[in-house]
């Protein structure tokens, strides 16, 4: 993964760690879409099937779950539909979020 994917990740995840319950409330659902479209970016890279990101029992955590799926997404290699698709995933989430 290329560094400048890394930072809008971490922008992202450092964004967002701080927020409150009441912030999750309207926002929570971009950022578990985000979880997963990374998520199904790797499973795809990897040869392996999709499987559905659990919704963890607090919105407090989704930071620290796209966090781990930036980590896995980061040992595989992207082919340039891969990369651009998930640039265009961060960016979606990103507009609902901030």
């Amino acid at each position: 993964m290329s560094t400048e994917l890394e930072r809008a990740i971490r922008r992202v995840v450092e964004g967002t760690r701080h927020w409150s319950p009441a912030r999750w409330s309207s926002r929570a659902e971009a950022m578990h879409a985000l979880v997963q479209a990374l998520a199904d970016l790797t499973a795809d890279a990897e040869g392996r099937p999709r499987r559905a990101v659990p919704r963890l029992p607090s919105d407090l955590h989704l930071p620290d779950q796209l966090q781990v799926i930036a980590l896995d997404l980061a040992r595989v290699e992207l082919t340039e539909a891969r990369y651009a698709a998930a640039e265009a995933a961060i960016r979606t989430a990103r507009d609902a979020l901030f």
